[in-house]
């Protein structure tokens, strides 16, 4: 059984913030950003725009680019750090703006992981026998969870939304995924609040120097775990798209695996890091520049606060 992807979308908010307007609001400049990050600007979502609404614009477009209808989906799954609500999930909202009823859907929290688990997650539901056309959507509010005056923070994220929708059987095939965890550093990566902990969602906290040193290392090693496994090198890979967090980060990845620069994805200099929401935002921009050839071996690899990563093959 052959778990593929049959299309895919993003979607980004209409609000740009670059780094000038940043310039306003934190003591930072455009050439500090740059020069540490490779962000230029992010999209941020109106206030009146939540997690599910981007998810919403995110699906459509992956569902237009299957060529399928929302009645032809049997199972929703939403990758995301930012619901509207504590509950009900952001799926169950999507599948009601999809104008379906009875379809299960729940959201998995995996941070900027979150592509790679639900790779994972769904491929292990279809061999279930149950499902056969499965809505995949990550969706990400970051700026509400930004402290703006804490200038380390602030300035690495954006809003934003991806969505594939995979289907048994086609091109697009998910050859292998691999998904890690590491809980003793959760503090690298964290929110100073929970419902839980202080009833409050809290603002990002995050510890700069070790998360980059982990997240090269975690992301190298899947990347070459995931293709020892199936016999393959670098060589193989016409794609790497790795999770885009931090321009330095991808570079030092694509350094440690010897990789061709000219073969890598990055676009974080317009998105900046919407978490989850990530990696299949990039997807869809190279189906839309029609970068994608059939039998085009991509290599996605993210890492995000948990401590949590993985990796996964795709053969277009």
């Amino acid at each position: 059984m052959n778990c593929t992807i049959l299309g895919c979308g993003g979607y980004l908010p209409e609000q740009i913030l670059k780094n000038v307007d940043l310039e306003q609001l934190v003591d930072t400049s455009d050439e500090w950003i740059v020069a540490r990050t490779g962000i230029t600007q992010r999209h941020i979502a109106s206030e009146e725009q939540y997690a599910s609404h981007l998810a919403f614009e995110a699906a459509k477009n992956a569902l237009k680019d299957a060529n399928i209808s929302a009645a032809d989906i049997d199972l929703i799954i939403v990758a995301t750090t930012t619901p509207d609500n504590s509950f009900p999930s952001v799926a169950s909202k999507l599948q009601n703006y999809l104008g379906l009823d009875n379809v299960p859907g729940f959201d998995l929290q995996a941070v900027c992981s979150g592509f790679i688990y639900g790779l994972q997650v769904t491929e292990a539901m279809m061999r279930t026998g149950k499902y056969k056309t499965v809505l995949l959507v990550c969706t990400e509010k970051m700026s509400s969870l930004l402290d703006w005056s804490d200038r380390a923070t602030c300035v690495l994220f954006g809003d934003g939304a991806g969505a594939a929708v995979l289907q048994k059987g086609g091109s697009g095939e998910i050859i292998d995924s691999e998904v890690g965890a590491s809980g003793k550093h959760y503090d690298l990566l964290y929110t100073d609040g929970g419902v839980s902990m202080n009833m409050m969602s809290g603002k990002i906290r995050m510890n700069g120097r070790e998360l980059f040193r982990q997240a090269v290392e975690k992301m190298a090693q899947s990347v070459e775990q995931i293709l020892q496994k199936n016999n393959l090198t670098m060589d193989d890979v016409s794609y790497l798209i790795p999770h885009q967090a931090n321009v330095r980060i991808i570079d030092n990845i694509v350094e440690r695996l010897k990789f061709d620069p000219d073969k890598v994805v990055k676009t974080i200099a317009l998105h900046a890091n919407c978490s989850a929401a990530s990696i299949p935002l990039a997807l869809a921009h190279m189906k839309f520049m029609h970068t994608l050839k059939k039998g085009d071996l991509i290599v996605v690899t993210a890492f995000g606060a948990g401590l949590t990563w993985g990796s996964a093959l795709i053969r277009w």
